[in-house]
């Protein structure tokens, strides 16, 4: 049928402010500062044949690939055999996940007796069981990660809602009620969902709201393919790496060709290194979405909605078996690393063809660090994931200590971790000076949390990375300064962890979690003065580079 533009742009707008409200709704109802307070999650609406319409503006790396999380639980349990009531359910990284602590949820969403549409969200949950609280950076297989739920369907009445799968996850997780309090605010935001395309579905007629679903995607998808017939032709190259796997000293290098052609971008991950024994290995729903999020941003403009459309012109091919499409069952939990380098790689690719559209690679890091403790009342564990220092661009500096561009976590306020956490407290919390790399456009600045440790039997777990290769500048800029993880014992020593770590820590030890900012772009003595001296009012650099330029000079 044919759409007129005025419902079009009633109906469209619609759905993305009812994807928008769904995320709202996940980010509220939410138990665990993970989710509450650091925002880790993500929600949108999909059509009937599980494609992405529409998302809340969360979490770049959970919604990218979620079309394949869905249609991985429709190959088992096609549209046409579900009911009212039903939810599908997905965290397998092997079929469509991400990894294990991400779950899916989606909610087949009905029209007069016919499925019109899915609401979906997604979180990251702060336990699923594994071989330690929250992060077990020690795991050799997927198994010991923790609670997989390969695509399966369940009714929300009976196997949830206080029946027999939901005490299945309650009786393997170590803080059920915050898990369980998690699950909920999923599914709180999948029936916002359904409620709004029900509405619409009401006014306007359930062909009409499909026909808008195709054409939203329709529309991404022709003007991503204008954006890319402007870009220059040809095949570019980056490479990146992870430190090391955590084993060994070895770089995880990561190699990408970016051929950008009339008939779109193809990108292509042959000579990365190959899947490793610990937890870093990238699933390829991942790798997806960390392709996708970079070359969306570079070639095409920000007011693209972000569906499946979009990803129609791009195609990406990446070897099995290796560190960004393993077999089963490799560990990747820390998946989000790689991933990053996957991004910052493709980057560089593209900063061949597009400079002025491109960035200097940033810290990039989803540090994950995660404390915890068993108490006499049970666990209870913390779990916070950090960013850095974004790169610098052609027109701006990097932006301070903030997530990295595939993630988007908030971090969670001194306060709340106050009121919910009484073995620990955060004893030092800020910028860093001289953490990023100086440019035309310095890059962002990193920061530093220091936490006391009140209690004894507290277990600490990282991953991170940067602690040996730099975040680098582009053209000229200058590289930033690594990350690190300090123990200050009691007793007076000082223990420096590697990027990956897991440690025991008692009363009055003192953890510092530093994570570095971002590289500069361009050349570092064209950097407008206006600027150096602002960043010299603020204090966030501590001596005057023109100062050593002239001495130099003389």
């Amino acid at each position: 049928m044919t759409v007129n533009p005025i419902d079009y742009a009633v109906v469209s707008q619609a759905l993305i402010a009812a994807a928008r409200e769904m995320g709202a709704k996940l980010i509220r109802s939410a138990y665990s500062t993970i989710l509450r307070e650091a925002r880790d999650g993500s929600a949108g609406l999909m059509d009937r044949d599980g494609n992405t319409v529409a998302q809340a503006e969360l979490i770049p790396m959970q919604l990218g690939p979620i079309g394949e999380t869905l249609r991985a639980c429709l190959r088992r349990h096609p549209v046409e055999t579900l009911r009212e009531g039903d939810f599908l359910i997905n965290n397998d990284p092997f079929e469509g996940g991400q990894h294990i602590p991400d779950v899916f949820i989606f909610t087949p969403i009905f029209f007069e007796g016919e499925v019109v549409g899915f609401g979906a969200s997604v979180a990251h949950h702060l336990d699923l069981g594994g071989g330690a609280p929250g992060l077990n950076i020690h795991a050799s297989d997927v198994y010991q990660e923790g609670l997989r739920l390969p695509p399966s369907r369940y009714r929300y009445d009976t196997d949830w809602n206080g029946g027999s799968f939901e005490r299945l996850v309650a009786a393997n997780v170590r803080v059920p009620d915050l898990t369980i309090g998690d699950f909920n605010a999923q599914f709180a935001a999948n029936h916002i969902g359904m409620a709004r395309v029900q509405q619409l579905c009401a006014r306007y007629g359930a062909a009409m709201v499909a026909e808008v679903m195709r054409e939203m995607q329709d529309y991404s998808e022709r003007r991503v393919r204008a954006a890319i017939a402007l870009a220059p032709k040809g095949v570019y190259y980056g490479e990146d790496a992870v430190d090391d796997d955590g084993l060994t000293d070895t770089p995880l290098v990561i190699k990408t060709k970016v051929t950008i052609s009339d008939e779109g971008v193809e990108v292509d991950f042959e000579g990365t290194c190959a899947q490793v024994k610990r937890n870093l290995n990238c699933p390829y729903s991942s790798t997806l979405s960390a392709v996708l999020s970079c070359v969306k941003s570079v070639l095409t403009s920000p007011d693209i909605p972000y569906n499946e459309g979009m990803a129609r012109p791009i195609k990406i091919k990446v070897p099995y078996g290796s560190l960004m499409n393993p077999r089963h069952p490799a560990p990747v939990r820390a998946r989000m690393v790689p991933a990053f380098r996957a991004y910052n790689a493709v980057m560089k690719a593209l900063a061949q063809a597009m400079p002025d559209k491109v960035i200097a690679s940033g810290f990039d890091t989803t540090t994950a660090f995660c404390l915890s403790r068993l108490g006499e009342k049970g666990y209870s564990v913390y779990l916070e994931i950090f960013g850095g220092g974004y790169g610098g661009s052609k027109s701006a500096d990097g932006c301070d200590a903030v997530d990295g561009p595939l993630s988007n976590c908030s971090n969670a306020p001194v306060e709340s971790l106050d009121l919910d956490y009484d073995w620990f407290r955060v004893a030092g919390y800020g910028l860093e000076a001289d953490s990023f790399g100086m440019g035309a456009r310095r890059g962002g600045a990193g920061f530093s949390r220091r936490y006391e440790i009140l209690h004894d039997d507290v277990q600490l777990a990282i991953y991170s990375d940067r602690f040996k290769l730099v975040p680098e500048g582009l053209f000229g800029g200058e590289p930033a300064m690594n990350g690190h993880c300090r123990v200050f014992r009691a007793n007076g020593t000082v223990e420096n962890l590697r990027s990956k770590a897991a440690v025991d820590l008692g009363k009055g030890d003192i953890v510092e979690m530093f994570v570095g900012g971002g590289g500069g772009y361009g050349d570092p003595r064209t950097r407008p003065d206006m600027l150096i001296d602002r960043d010299l009012e603020d204090g966030i650099l501590s001596r005057d580079p023109r100062a050593a330029r002239k001495m130099a000079a003389e």
